[in-house]
């Protein structure tokens, strides 16, 4: 199997293209800082995926934002610091602030002359309409949890996708699904019979960060430590 197989890359945004775990640990200060005690950054965000996990699997039609003000409540709770509602709702619109990784421009500028890209992202629009725009190119399609009704890893955010990539005229074959997370997106990659790419952003730290622990580890066709180490692959193959 070659990259060059491949004729459109499905995309994961947050943590994939997009630094959340940065732009978390910075969006919570106003919280993390009025803790008794210091927790790691790991522990920030290892509770942060516990509860947002659990609150988009009981509310799949909620918006990301909205998620977000609640996880950031249920945190509060869980630290015993009191927080306004106010200050919820400023976390659920921090996602516009998060940062995106600085080789994801440049990969996606390069890979869009080569495949269709698409996004499948656990957001709401408006928040990624920001994200978009850090990252400067034009996506083929946007799919996104405010658009499908439910939060990956959910098998209806793939079956929605794969009909609509039909539509395009695009076959499973054709698809190569590229994204950090394997809880959200190589887990039900792989019930989708889809080729997937793990660009692994967390090499070299410890655990899952801000996304579940898969349990078993899926498998994965590729595996790159960076959008830029993927792009300089397909370079390679190009040239070889």
């Amino acid at each position: 199997m070659r990259l060059t197989d491949f004729k459109a890359l499905t995309f994961d945004c947050y943590g994939t293209l997009i630094d959340w775990e940065s732009g978390m640990i910075e969006a919570l200060r106003p919280l993390t800082s009025r803790l008794a005690a210091p927790l790691s950054r790991n522990a920030v965000l290892e509770a942060h995926a516990r509860h947002e996990s659990a609150q988009q699997a009981a509310t799949p039609a909620k918006l990301y934002r909205d998620v977000l003000a609640i996880v950031f409540k249920r945190l509060a709770e869980e630290w015993r610091v009191p927080v306004t509602w106010a200050e919820c709702e400023a976390y659920g619109r921090s996602v516009a602030d998060w940062p995106a990784f600085d080789d994801s421009a440049a990969a996606l500028a390069y890979l869009k002359q080569h495949y269709r890209l698409i996004i499948l992202s656990n957001v709401d629009n408006a928040s990624f309409a920001a994200s978009n725009a850090r990252l400067g190119v034009v996506f083929d399609a946007i799919y996104t949890a405010e658009d499908i009704g439910a939060y990956k890893p959910a098998d209806r955010n793939f079956d929605y996708m794969l009909e609509r990539l039909g539509w395009l005229g695009l076959r499973r074959e054709d698809v190569l699904h590229t994204a950090e997370s394997m809880f959200h997106d190589h887990a039900p990659a792989n019930r989708h019979a889809l080729a997937s790419c793990w660009i692994y952003r967390r090499h070299g730290q410890e655990g899952f960060g801000a996304t579940m622990n898969p349990g078993t580890m899926p498998r994965y066709d590729f595996r790159f430590d960076s959008m830029a180490d993927l792009a300089a692959a397909h370079r390679r193959e190009l040239a070889g």
